[in-house]
């Protein structure tokens, strides 16, 4: 009889153990949902437009551009004024931002290139993550929004743990967690992905909610186009210059 229950005890446990999955089996499923590492490593650059909604009816037009190896220039147009930010995929990068008091071309401060390679990375960190240096495990499944989602814990190179949300049904990522530091302060921070679209055989998520919960650091960005392989010149990654001042308006003659 004991043995019959063993038996019985092993049998109920075994379908738990084949449900089973290991970090890496996840991140092999989210990149197949995605579209496959052939498809994914095929890019070679991409450029994302779209619109930008910030608090207080904020709204603007972004353009991101992407080039291996980690290249990127951002483009915001908010209210006829362009803030730029170009990184080299090396170690410089510039920001021009009209509203600051200083309009010149900046060199990016180390809290924005501490970032800036999850930025520039088209791949995402979950790709290639040992070789980018990334610890990733396991921290179980539970439920986002009243869907079930794995979650996976990352360890960046640099230190930096996150949390990013596996849909257990898709296998896209859903959301992610960590800390941003902003404005000299470590802050919570989110990033809502949705409304997935295929775009030449790759899911791209078109909605982005992200921001600081409990503070005025939040924006969404929707997505209108996203072009796979365009064009782009080495010199787009390299400093800019800083876009002229709108001319002001002619005054009429005195009369």
């Amino acid at each position: 009889m004991k043995i019959k229950l063993f038996f019985i005890a092993l049998l109920c446990y075994l379908p738990v153990i084949a449900a089973a999955q290991t970090a890496d089996e996840i991140i092999k499923k989210v990149i197949d949902a995605r579209g496959g590492i052939d498809k994914i490593k095929a890019v070679q650059s991409e450029r994302v437009t779209g619109e930008l909604s910030a608090p207080q009816g904020i709204k603007g037009q972004f353009t991101v551009e992407l080039k291996r190896p980690n290249k990127m220039h951002t483009e915001v147009l908010v209210e006829g004024q362009k803030i730029i930010r170009v990184y080299d995929g090396k170690s410089a990068g510039w920001v021009v931002n009209p509203y600051m008091e200083n309009k010149d071309v900046q060199p990016m401060s180390e809290e924005d290139l501490k970032g800036i390679m999850d930025e520039s990375d088209m791949d995402g960190p979950l790709v290639d993550y040992k070789s980018k240096g990334h610890q990733i495990e396991l921290a179980g499944k539970e439920e986002l929004d009243g869907k079930p989602v794995y979650r996976l814990k990352l360890t960046t190179k640099s230190g930096d743990v996150r949390s990013y949300f596996i849909d257990a049904a898709t296998f896209l990522p859903a959301k992610w967690v960590g800390i941003r530091k902003i404005r000299g302060k470590d802050l919570p921070w989110e990033s809502t992905l949705s409304d997935y679209r295929d775009v030449q055989g790759l899911k791209y998520p078109f909605k982005i909610e992200q921001g600081s919960p409990g503070t005025d650091f939040s924006q969404s960005l929707a997505t209108e186009k996203i072009e796979i392989n365009p064009p782009l010149d080495d010199s787009r990654f390299t400093k800019p210059t800083a876009p002229d001042a709108p001319a002001a308006a002619t005054p009429p003659p005195a009369n």
